[in-house]
């Protein structure tokens, strides 16, 4: 029987790899918003852009990232575990075609009804005004992007679930590399630049997807699409599905939401907020995602194997690893806000002003850096064991508060307020997955704790101190030319890393307690 052997790595190699291509798509991204920014400024033009391609983007994260991958993954690892190699490549087939079904269907009756969507996602914008206008004719360019994406997604995770986790890590750069380069060469042709950024969003969809294909044939797992849903497996997936599209895109709903309330504020709040966000999402894509992408088709093998104490020992060490770089990066964020966004923003039509707003939901989202990343992660505690419905109720629970949040505190903090509230939301799901996880038993903390807590509380007051006294302010960063400032801030982070290693290091933190590999031994 032909059978296609899954990569084994320890959990710190596979994450290591995921994590550097993902920062090899993070510059790439910040190289692409810097284009942006520099070129088209803060306008109802760009306004319109970012929510047409923040509703295919948040669609693919709710549905291809999100619900799809938490119940295919799963189930994928059962299938490698207990059938055979044709029994896996008939799953996969059958998969395919059903997800390239729906999603076309789904496309064509969103271009249709595209200004429904966006009166949907940006009422505030008003029917029939400029910016409405440019919104939907960008998003009937943008919105073919969620059909070729998600079939690059399912590509990604089936790599990932054999242990192959550079190739979908590295292939976001293609994105990036394409609206850099419709931006920079296709905008002077058009009568409104911006929209060449559309234009790159589509082309990308159709290079990742073919980017994916030569390594899956390699496996000899390239899917040949049928349609077939009364297969078992395929209900077992949709049935996993329909919860999960809530339960594990609760983030992503609450910032979508953020866009749509910010569409009722002053021209620029939404972009101020994507600009914020998009730092936010730095070490989020790193780090948060990463530990979260290798830990799911981890738990999902040991959960196969009913191995208890090392599916518990795994989320140990997500939860650990998460908490050693989200909260150094939670006080990065906070206190570095400003020269960061001066540092890669403050060019062209990117104003002071524009730089001090976006500051300030910064500051907002980076509180709440640390509970975005351990949500994917807790999550995964519960989806790698086809348990849908409790983090569903805990997304009920996260999304209203949110949005009781958004209405309180959008008026007298505006678009930070909005930040804010999903920085609130995102420690209350946080708290309350990891409450059930150690209330079903599904986790018990690991000896020693509280040493290490207090071990992270010190190497973080440090780095904050170290950060206080070495910054300059935001005017002085105003005044120096790009040069300076990217030195300024290399000098900065290269010594607040310094820092808190150091410190840690001191305390007794070494890389050996990190060291948790497939087979569960630390």
């Amino acid at each position: 029987m032909e059978q296609t052997l899954v990569r084994q790595k320890s959990l710190i190699h596979s994450t290591t790899v995921f994590s550097l291509m993902t920062l090899l798509s993070r510059v790439f991204g910040f190289i692409r918003d810097m284009v942006v920014a520099s070129l088209f400024g803060v306008t109802a033009g760009v306004d319109a852009f970012f929510v047409a391609f923040r509703i295919p983007n948040f669609l693919r994260r709710l549905f291809a990232e999100g619900a799809f991958s938490q119940a295919f993954v799963p189930v994928l690892s059962e299938y490698q575990h207990q059938q055979g190699q044709a029994e896996v490549k008939q799953f996969l087939n059958r998969i395919a075609g059903n997800l390239t079904l729906v999603l076309t269907v789904l496309t064509i009756v969103a271009v249709i009804a595209t200004p429904i969507i966006i009166l949907i996602f940006a009422p505030g914008f008003g029917y029939g005004t400029p910016r409405f206008e440019m919104a939907t004719f960008m998003l009937r360019i943008t919105f073919p992007y969620l059909l070729l994406i998600s079939l690059t997604a399912m590509s990604g995770a089936v790599l990932n679930t054999y242990g192959y986790f550079g190739v979908p890590a590295f292939t976001p750069v293609l994105l990036n590399l394409s609206i850099i380069g419709a931006a920079v060469w296709l905008s002077p042709y058009l009568t409104h630049p911006v929209e060449a950024c559309a234009w790159g969003v589509l082309i990308a969809g159709i290079v990742q997807l073919l980017f994916q294909i030569p390594f899956l044939a390699k496996l000899n797992v390239l899917p040949k699409p049928e349609i077939a849903w009364r297969d078992p497996a395929v209900k077992r997936v949709l049935k996993l599905m329909v919860p999960a599209l809530f339960g594990v895109s609760v983030a992503q709903i609450n910032l979508t939401l953020d866009t749509v309330f910010a569409s009722f504020l002053k021209v620029g709040s939404v972009s101020w907020l994507y600009y914020s966000d998009r730092i936010m999402e730095f070490p989020l894509g790193m780090f948060g995602v990463g530990i979260a992408t290798v830990i799911l088709p981890h738990l999902s093998r040991k959960h196969a194997e009913n191995s208890v104490e090392q599916y518990s020992a795994a989320l140990d060490w997500a939860i650990r690893s998460i908490l050693l770089i989200g909260l150094p990066s939670m006080v990065g964020l906070m206190m570095l806000a400003g020269p960061i966004l001066v540092t890669l923003f403050d060019y062209g039509k990117f104003t002071a002003h524009d730089v001090a707003m976006a500051r300030l939901s910064l500051m907002a989202f980076g509180f709440g850096l640390p509970a975005c990343m351990l949500i994917k992660s807790l999550a995964s505690g519960f989806y790698a064991k086809q348990n849908i419905k409790l983090p569903v109720k805990i997304g009920v629970v996260a999304l209203i508060s949110n949005t009781v949040l958004n209405l309180i505190l959008m008026y007298p903090l505006a678009h930070a307020g909005l930040a804010l509230s999903t920085s609130i939301s995102a420690f209350l799901n946080a708290g309350l997955l990891w409450f059930f996880l150690r209330r079903h038993q599904i986790y018990t903390p690991v000896s020693g704790w509280r040493k290490y807590g207090l071990q992270l509380l010190l190497s973080n007051i440090l780095v904050g101190v170290f950060i206080y006294f070495s910054a300059d302010p935001v005017s002085q960063w105003l005044d120096w030319r790009w040069s300076e400032r990217l030195w300024h801030l290399i000098l900065l982070l290269v010594g607040a890393i310094s820092v808190y290693f150091a410190g840690l290091w001191l305390m007794g933190v070494r890389v050996k307690q990190f060291r948790l590999h497939s087979h569960g031994k630390k």
